[in-house]
């Protein structure tokens, strides 16, 4: 009874030894969680602040956009102002043909010169150029030689242009606007199961080399057995281990981090950024459309998963678009308008 009481108070003692260590255990745990959910809660509070410098960009942008669309109102007003303008010319100007025509002629290339110019609408131009020497040739009289001989000039200049496909670059940025959201971002990454072949078994193996009689071994056979197990398990928890520890290098850590709604705003930015380029490419405005196309990249790279296919096509298309040259100086129809003029003011 003795010897029965001395082990029963050990056992005790290490039990209570074994609670106390758990005790410290899982308040050493509890204290980790709390420092663990104090740095997510400060890293949340920073990513917040960026949401709203972004909210703040996106106003901004906004704004300077609808500056641009102002500005192209005014200058459609302007046009049609100038086709009023017309229509009175057209009226003042009915008895005499010749003059009429030739102010008709000046008013079309006053209008390509500034279609030229402000959108480089080099094809209209070329039109409204083979407009008014078909015009002038139908009237067949000498006088107007000079003219046609400087809006031939302007013609060669024309045609020696190289050609800008804007709407071919435009519908590639719509196709890239229209992909964005299929682009995976890096916070919505989920772990890939690996694709494993099954291992044959030990006893498989053994088998496999034994003699061709196929008589084995029965007193190995327990052996054998309790090899697969150790081996199975153990392949299985390899592959659980792989499964939970994964090892990425990511430049801006935050972008982990996004919540849904500032996923959103990410996805809008770039959105943003793609149409500005569109319209500084309508109006030619190369600086303006290589800045946030390079920004656009630049978003893509932080926010998005470049291993994506989706991803990568998109930035394939971008650095096609990029690759396109705008920097063209485009000539102006001054010889022709000024030749028409000359003609004008002759009494």
């Amino acid at each position: 009874m003795t010897q029965l009481r001395k082990f029963t108070y050990a056992g005790l003692g290490v039990l209570v030894v074994l609670l106390l260590a758990q005790w410290w255990a899982t308040q050493r745990e509890i204290g980790n969680l709390r420092e663990d959910m104090a740095q997510r809660l400060r890293s949340g509070e920073s990513v917040s602040t960026e949401t709203k410098l972004v909210a703040k960009s996106l106003q901004d942008s906004t704004k300077e956009l609808q500056a641009k669309v102002n500005v192209l109102e005014s200058r459609q007003t302007e046009a049609q102002s100038q086709q009023l303008a017309l229509e009175q010319l057209y009226q003042e100007l009915s008895r005499n043909r010749d003059d009429w025509a030739l102010a008709e002629i000046e008013q079309v290339l006053s209008t390509a010169g500034q279609q030229l110019q402000l959108a480089g609408n080099v094809q209209g131009a070329v039109i409204a150029l083979q407009n008014a020497d078909n015009r002038l040739s139908r009237t067949d009289k000498p006088q107007f030689i000079i003219i046609r001989r400087a809006i031939a000039k302007d013609l060669e200049r024309l045609k020696a242009l190289p050609v800008v496909d804007l709407t071919g670059i435009a519908l590639r940025l719509d196709s890239i606007i229209g992909q964005i959201d299929a682009m995976p971002l890096l916070s919505d990454e989920k772990p890939a199961l690996p694709a494993t072949q099954p291992k044959p078994s030990r006893r498989a193996e053994k088998n496999a080399a034994a003699s061709p009689t196929g008589k084995g071994n029965g007193n190995s056979d327990w052996i054998a057995d309790l090899e697969d197990k150790w081996h199975s398990w153990t392949n299985e928890m390899w592959t659980e281990i792989r499964q939970l520890i994964r090892v990425r290098n990511v430049e801006s850590p935050d972008a982990l981090l996004l919540s849904p709604t500032q996923a959103y705003y990410a996805r809008e930015n770039l959105k943003l950024r793609l149409l500005n380029a569109r319209l500084a490419l309508l109006t030619r405005n190369e600086p303006a459309f290589r800045s946030d196309l390079n920004a656009a990249q630049d978003v893509i790279a932080k926010y998005f998963d470049t291993r994506a296919r989706q991803t990568q096509t998109t930035q394939a298309l971008l650095r096609q678009v990029q690759a396109s040259n705008l920097s063209i100086e485009m000539p102006t129809l001054s010889e022709s308008l000024n030749a028409v003029r000359n003609y004008k003011a002759k009494p």
